[in-house]
């Protein structure tokens, strides 16, 4: 891996400050702040009493056992929805101009299974520098040895039918996550170029955090419900095939797409232009111009915005989405999206069938 990689600008790009100044202008003109509205807090309100609902209802029996397999995938998809709208925008800083209310709806992540602190590094340092690099952008270790992305990967016999089985292996995103994926993280020596030195209070919050969250998911339904532990199991592995499945294909129509490039640069290279550049050709949107995909992804089928200024909060994305791609297409650069979220699977099921030849 080239540890220094670095983009090196040699055409002198004016794409990024013009866009810059033009999405300024924008809220300066409209005179709102870059942060939540009344919008952005009505779904914050709504996402958290939907999770609290159904939660209370499962582990209170209200229903039927079939009832509470229903709501056991609505909490899965709450969930989802609650990282996509809450949390990411609170643990990009771009909830608030307050680091508290930040911090705050930031660690209700940890509630849902994943760990702030890795998601920081791996996520906002890593992804959102190296996005779609081989070697140094951690997202592209989808699922290692069973899907292939790239020509300069292995090939396997089994490859050939990834572009069928992959929508399965997406469905055991959270559980892999949760029980897996922070633990590897954190202990190993590097998460791309980073380095990790963590601080000691995060061993004892990654351990807390996760007991916690079997707690919640696995003792207490347990403890508290007249179930079989059969039937628990249906439903626990339900919510997390829900959110796993909706996590795992929102992630990934925003970078593993026909449209988008995977460089990998040699030992010695350097991206030859700028970073907003190559955020431009290695993301992309879906489902712009709908409201609901932008009510249920939380700006996440606004890669393209978001990826530009993850400082600002996605609610802001759509009327921001015509500036960016006005101002990419004055400068000759790709603006990659879908019009609707089944014209951006069907492309990553393209990709997929491609990616394995």
């Amino acid at each position: 891996m080239n540890q220094s990689l670095k983009f090196v600008d040699t055409q002198k790009s004016a794409f990024y400050p013009t866009v810059k100044s033009r999405v300024e202008a924008y809220f300066q003109k409209n005179q709102i702040s870059k942060t939540a509205n009344s919008a952005m807090v009505f779904k914050t309100v709504f996402y958290l009493l939907l999770f609290v609902s159904f939660y209370i209802l499962i582990l209170l029996e209200v229903f039927p056992l079939w009832g509470s397999l229903l709501l056991a995938i609505g909490l899965g998809s709450t969930m989802s929805f609650i990282g996509f709208n809450i949390c990411h925008d609170a643990l990009h800083g771009s909830y608030s101009n307050k680091k508290w209310v930040n911090d705050a709806l930031g660690y209700i992540f940890n509630l849902i299974g994943a760990n702030v602190y890795i998601w920081k590094i791996t996520h906002n340092k890593v992804h959102h520098t190296y996005t779609n690099i081989m070697g140094h952008d951690g997202d592209l270790d989808v699922a290692p040895g069973l899907i292939r992305i790239s020509k300069d990967e292995k090939k396997k016999f089994i490859h050939r039918f990834q572009h069928i089985y992959a929508f399965f292996l997406y469905a055991l995103a959270s559980i892999s996550w949760f029980f897996r994926k922070d633990y590897v993280k954190f202990f190993q020596e590097k998460i791309g170029s980073h380095t990790n030195d963590h601080p000691k209070r995060e061993y004892f919050n990654l351990f807390f955090y996760k007991l916690l969250y079997y707690g919640m998911y696995i003792v207490l339904p347990l403890v508290v419900m007249d179930i079989n532990w059969w039937q628990f199991l249906i439903g626990y592995l339900a919510m997390n095939f829900t959110m796993g499945l909706v996590l795992g294909l929102v992630f990934q129509l925003a970078h593993l797409v026909e449209e988008t490039t995977i460089p990998h640069p040699k030992e010695s290279e350097n991206i030859e232009e700028s970073w907003a550049e190559h955020q431009m050709r290695t993301t992309s949107n879906f489902a712009r111009k709908s409201k609901m995909a932008a009510f249920f992804c939380g700006g996440l089928n606004f890669q393209v915005e978001h990826h530009l200024f993850p400082k600002i909060c996605h609610i802001h994305y759509p009327a921001m989405s015509e500036i960016v791609r006005t101002t990419a297409l004055e400068h000759g650069l790709p603006y990659h999206e879908h019009e609707t979220l089944s014209m951006a699977l069907h492309s990553h099921y393209k990709f997929l069938k491609r990616a394995a030849q």
